[in-house]
């Protein structure tokens, strides 16, 4: 399984307006493949959406991306000056991940938090994180955490989902005095980055 994340940025105020005419596409494209979270970014870099595909392979992919883009309902007929960038990475899931996809009511805003490691460390990386995510998990449930495959390299991403920014900070306070939370990767540690995102009306992951 792989997971293909796309992340666009948006001209300023047109959001809502990408996200309306994606609900109106969604259901041509999900005749190929299934959505897995739609999100938009209320902290961080703003007027980004992110929506994640997941694949059983990279052939597959490129498979259903050409199928789908034969579809005259697919893409959203959006202005060509409404994008300022788009990107696009593949994703490998830990072996302690939950596969994303089909109706998973989480919490009403997620914290998406992306680490870059030093090159070469991320299997004890990851052996680091499989031990204490049990523990973390026992306040709140790990929505997604992967490593990058294509486009950034040596990268975590870890996904959690919370009711509020109230609850997220209560929870993280809490996780923060087990002596197992967090993981002991900061030797390894090269940048950290986080974005709060929003999930969409008809994201499968909300």
């Amino acid at each position: 399984m792989i997971y293909e994340v796309r992340t666009y940025t948006l001209t300023p105020g047109s959001v809502a307006k990408f996200e309306e005419n994606f609900a109106k596409a969604l259901p041509a494209r999900e005749k190929y493949s299934k959505l897995g979270a739609f999100w938009h970014t209320e902290i961080g870099p703003l007027n980004q959406v992110i929506h994640v595909w997941p694949y059983e392979s990279v052939s597959e992919r490129n498979e259903i991306r050409a199928e789908a883009s034969k579809d005259p309902e697919w893409p959203p007929a959006n202005p060509p000056d409404m994008y300022v960038s788009m990107e696009s990475e593949i994703w490998n899931p830990a072996p302690f991940m939950r596969p994303m996809g089909g109706d998973q009511a989480l919490g009403n805003i997620y914290e998406m938090r992306i680490y870059t490691y030093r090159t070469g460390t991320m299997g004890e990386v990851l052996k680091r994180w499989a031990e204490a995510i049990p523990h973390r998990e026992e306040f709140s449930p790990l929505a997604a955490g992967m490593t990058s495959e294509l486009g950034g390299l040596n990268k975590w991403m870890h996904v959690w989902p919370y009711k509020d920014l109230a609850e997220r900070d209560k929870i993280r306070a809490e996780a923060s005095k087990s002596p197992h939370w967090p993981p002991p990767t900061r030797e390894f540690l090269v940048k950290q980055e986080n974005k709060m995102l929003v999930p969409a009306s008809f994201s499968p992951m909300h």
